[in-house]
C-alpha cells in the first residue's frame, strides 16, 4: 500500500507508536526512553473530500464552559484529534482538570492487538493515570470515577456493531448514570453511515462484539447511537445517563468522509474500512483475512484454499502477534485492488464472500470455528445455518428484512444529521 500523505506532526504524535506486544497481553501505555516519535500514516485516500465537515472535537466553545472547574476523566485513544493536537493535550492546555484516561480495545495509542489484554499504567508525557476498559473488566469501577465530575468519550468508530468502540461507550455510559456523573460524547462521522445492514442482534448472542439490538451496519454516529442507547433504555435496569452530544458540523449521512488516521491496527486504509463489515464475518472461520499482512481486511484465504492464483503468508507483526496460519503460505482471494468508490456503492454487505468461502472450501466441517464466534459476529445463529444448509443470498437477506425495517424507523428518533437517501 502506498500512502499518499503524513498525518501533521507535533508534541502528541509521540502518542502514536506502535510497537509489538509481548505475548498475550500488552505492557501498560507508559512511554519507554528508547520509543522514537512517529507518525501515524494516512489512509490512502489523500485528503478528505467533505472538507467543510468539523468533527465534534473542534466544537470547543459548545464543550469547554462544560468543563470549566470540573475533574475530568477521557475515553480516548489515538484518533481522539482536535486538529493536530491531541484532545489531551488540547485540554491539558486549556488547563482543564484532566484527571484520567479510559483506554478501549488497542490501548491509549491504538497499538495493542485485537483481542490482546490491555492493561493500566500511566502515560509519561502527561503523567495522567491509564485506565483499561478491555482485559479483565470492561465498565469504570466505582472507586475508577471517585471524584470524577465529567466523562468525556471521544474515539473514531467505524460503524459496524462488533467494533468494540461502542461497546466500551456503552459501559462508559453505565458507570456513569449509576453514579450521577455526565456524559458528554465529541461526534465523528461514520464513514459506512451512509446505509444500513445485516441482522438484528438477538439477546441469547448478546456480547462485546454486539451488545445492542441494532443491525451489523447500523448508520449512526458514536453521538447518535448513544442518543439510542439512552433512549430506548438500553443501560442496565433500563437507567439512563445524563448525556450531552457535541454534534459534527457539515455532515450528513451521505457524506464521504475519509478518516484521517487509521481507527485501530488493522484498519490501515479506507477500502479496509468499506470491506470490513462484510469481511469480518471470517473471523468466525478458519480462514485468514489478511492479519498479520499489509493488506489487512482486503485479502482472505486459507492453506488448503482452492485458489491457487493468489497467495500470502501471514507473519508476526505490530497488531497482529499471533495470526491465524502463522507463517504458512494462504491461498485466497484478493480484493485489494478492487475500486473503493465500488465498495462504497453497494451500500451492503456483500455475503458472497463468506458463502463463496464455503463453498470452495475443502473441509465444509472445519470452515466455521467450533466455538462459533461466527454466532456472536453475526447476533444470530441462523445466518450460519443458513449457509450449512445452502440457502441462497436472497433468501438469507429477506430474512433481514424485517428487523431492518423496525430498526429503521427506530434510527430515525435518533438521528441528528440529515439521512442518506
Amino acid at each position: 500500500m502506498t500512502f499518499l500523505n503524513w498525518f501533521p506532526i507535533g508534541l502528541s504524535s509521540i502518542l502514536f507508536l506502535f510497537v509489538s506486544a509481548c505475548g498475550n497481553k500488552t505492557t501498560s501505555d507508559t512511554l519507554n526512553e528508547k520509543d522514537d516519535p512517529v507518525v501515524l500514516p494516512v489512509n490512502d485516500y489523500s485528503k478528505t473530500k467533505d472538507k467543510e465537515i468539523s468533527v465534534g472535537a473542534i466544537q470547543t466553545d459548545d464543550y469547554l464552559p462544560l468543563l470549566q472547574d470540573k475533574n475530568i476523566a477521557l475515553t480516548v485513544n489515538h484518533t481522539s484529534f482536535i486538529g493536530q493536537e491531541h484532545l489531551v493535550d488540547f485540554l491539558l492546555d486549556k488547563e482543564v482538570g484532566v484527571r484520567k484516561i479510559f483506554a478501549p480495545e488497542h490501548g491509549f495509542r491504538g497499538r495493542a492487538d485485537a483481542g490482546a489484554t490491555v492493561e493500566n499504567g500511566k502515560d509519561k508525557q502527561t503523567g495522567l493515570p491509564i485506565i483499561s476498559l478491555y482485559g479483565k473488566r470492561k465498565k469504570p469501577l466505582p472507586d475508577d470515577l471517585k471524584g470524577i465530575d465529567v466523562v468525556v468519550f471521544d474515539i473514531q468508530d467505524v460503524g459496524a456493531r462488533f467494533y468494540t468502540y461502542i461497546s466500551t461507550m456503552h459501559y462508559v455510559m453505565e458507570a456513569c448514570a449509576e453514579k450521577g456523573i455526565p456524559v458528554i460524547v465529541l461526534d465523528r462521522p461514520n464513514p459506512n453511515g451512509h446505509y444500513i445492514d445485516g441482522p438484528i442482534l438477538e439477546e441469547n448472542h448478546r456480547s462485546f462484539v454486539g451488545m445492542h439490538k441494532i443491525p451489523i451496519v447500523h448508520g449512526l454516529t458514536v453521538g447518535e447511537l448513544a442518543r439510542m442507547i439512552n433512549g430506548e433504555k438500553w443501560l442496565e435496569n433500563g437507567i439512563q445517563c445524563d448525556l450531552t452530544v457535541i454534534p459534527c458540523k457539515d455532515y450528513t449521512h451521505n457524506s464521504v468522509y475519509e478518516l484521517p488516521i487509521k481507527p485501530s491496527p488493522n484498519l490501515p486504509n479506507m477500502r479496509s474500512i468499506y470491506l470490513y463489515p462484510s469481511l469480518c464475518f471470517f473471523e468466525g472461520t478458519d480462514l485468514n483475512v489478511g492479519r498479520g499482512t499489509t493488506k489487512q481486511f482486503q485479502i482472505f484465504g486459507h492453506p488448503d484454499y482452492p485458489n491457487k492464483d493468489f497467495e500470502f503468508t501471514p507473519v508476526s507483526r505490530p497488531g497482529a502477534k499471533h495470526p491465524k496460519h502463522k507463517n504458512k503460505t494462504c491461498y485466497g482471494v484478493d480484493l485489494s485492488d478492487r475500486p473503493i468508490e465500488n465498495i462504497r456503492q453497494e451500500k451492503k454487505i456483500n455475503l458472497q464472500y463468506l458463502m463463496d468461502g464455503y463453498q470452495k472450501f475443502p473441509d465444509k466441517n472445519a470452515y466455521f470455528l467450533k466455538n462459533k464466534f461466527i454466532d456472536k459476529l453475526a447476533g444470530t445463529s441462523q445466518l450460519r445455518k443458513d449457509i450449512l444448509a445452502g440457502k441462497t443470498e436472497m433468501d438469507i437477506r429477506n430474512s433481514w428484512q424485517t428487523g431492518l425495517d423496525t430498526y429503521s424507523k427506530i434510527r430515525k428518533k435518533y438521528l441528528l444529521y440529515p439521512d442518506f437517501e
